[in-house]
């Protein structure tokens, strides 16, 4: 039985990483194996010194967008942890993956800049990324374009981050877990 990928998407400091981490947890409570794939975590191992370029972008994305698939078509569930700043590297994973959800993780870029600013750990992105130069900050200089139909929505700058966790594993359980 092949297994499912749900890909979280939204600005840096949007609550991604909390939200994959804690629906993971949930998920594994009630018996439900999960993956959560990091892309800052693999992002270090492929790119060392990352440029943030469009054609590193690109490869990372693709790399990703492969591994995921590999492991769902093996079984595996996989939670995606990635900006995807780009529709057409969402819309791969969404071609390639025969059982995917997006997960469009909504927040106001002024939020996103305060959380960046004031926490501690960063899950594997760059620390204060939205205080770099390099004009490569997806939502700041760098184009984020907005799911067009993402299965989910959740704002995290509106919602308390136990509802969005719940809304979320509704949603998978109504379309994957049976």
């Amino acid at each position: 039985m092949k297994g499912w990928a749900a890909w979280f998407t939204g600005l840096p400091g949007s609550g991604k990483s909390t939200l994959a981490r804690r629906v993971a947890k949930k998920l594994q409570k009630e018996g439900i194996q999960v993956q959560v794939l990091n892309l800052d975590k693999l992002r270090k191992i492929l790119t060392p010194k990352p440029t943030y370029s469009e054609k590193e972008r690109r490869m990372v994305y693709e790399i990703l967008v492969c591994i995921a698939k590999n492991l769902t078509e093996n079984g595996l569930n996989v939670l995606i942890d990635a900006t995807g700043n780009r529709r057409a590297y969402r819309e791969r994973a969404r071609k390639e993956i025969e059982n995917f959800m997006e997960i469009y993780v909504k927040c106001p870029l002024s939020i996103c800049i305060q959380r960046e600013r004031e926490r501690g750990r960063t899950f594997g992105a760059p620390r204060k990324i939205y205080e770099t130069k390099d004009g490569n900050v997806p939502g700041l200089d760098a184009p984020y374009e907005e799911p067009l139909n993402p299965d989910v929505v959740v704002e995290t700058g509106k919602s308390a981050i136990c509802d969005s966790v719940e809304k979320i594993i509704s949603v998978l359980k109504n379309k994957f877990i049976q």
